[in-house]
């Protein structure tokens, strides 16, 4: 690569344009396709560039990952933001979401949740920090929860609307991208929960 075919880039810009890159490329291709070469190429940067900002590949793909669960976030909230604020509507909300970001960022999502890494784990500094955990469990929160107490009530959301989500990628699910929701209710009512008084 030349001098000329080099673009400027800010210190932060640098590494987030590295980031976005690394997205675009997985989405194209897979895992396979993600390597700091191609990300340095993609960028317009020199394929020394990436060393400066991630500790090998495995950083770049821990960025992505975070940059994966602050949309991930923001798909569900932005859902929950469009209801009257109860319980079952924000429940609701939040599943289809999750659905949407799951059908709509495929290769990243399967990233995100095929892999071990510290923002899915249960340690302080991982899951209990996380914003789309934090969103998944205030969505619970209104809920009777059993003698297990709130976390198997959250678990058995999580597991069921993660489950559908996987499958639903696999085409698994006959399910459309226009009312998701509707599809996944008929599931989410055989948890039976009621609200709190």
């Amino acid at each position: 690569m030349t001098n000329s075919t080099v673009k400027p880039h800010h210190h932060g810009d640098l590494r987030e344009a590295l980031i976005s890159s690394g997205i675009e490329l997985l989405e194209e291709g897979g895992i396979t396709a993600l390597t700091l070469r191609k990300c340095a190429a993609r960028a317009g940067v020199s394929h020394a560039a990436p060393a400066h900002h991630f500790e090998g590949l495995q950083g770049l793909i821990g960025a992505i990952t975070n940059r994966g669960m602050t949309m991930f976030a923001k798909a569900m909230q932005g859902k929950i933001d469009a209801t009257d604020g109860l319980p079952f509507p924000t429940l609701f909300a939040m599943c289809e979401g999750y659905l949407s970001f799951f059908i709509e960022n495929q290769a990243l999502a399967n990233l995100m949740f095929n892999q071990k890494s510290e923002v899915m784990t249960t340690s302080t500094t991982g899951r209990s920090n996380n914003s789309a955990f934090k969103i998944l469990v205030s969505s619970c929160a209104p809920f009777k929860h059993g003698p297990m107490g709130h976390q198997a009530t959250e678990y058995a959301v999580w597991s069921l609307i993660q489950g559908f989500s996987h499958l639903s990628i696999m085409g698994q699910i006959s399910c459309t991208e226009e009312q998701p929701q509707i599809c996944f209710a008929d599931l989410l009512s055989i948890l039976n929960l009621q609200v709190a008084d």
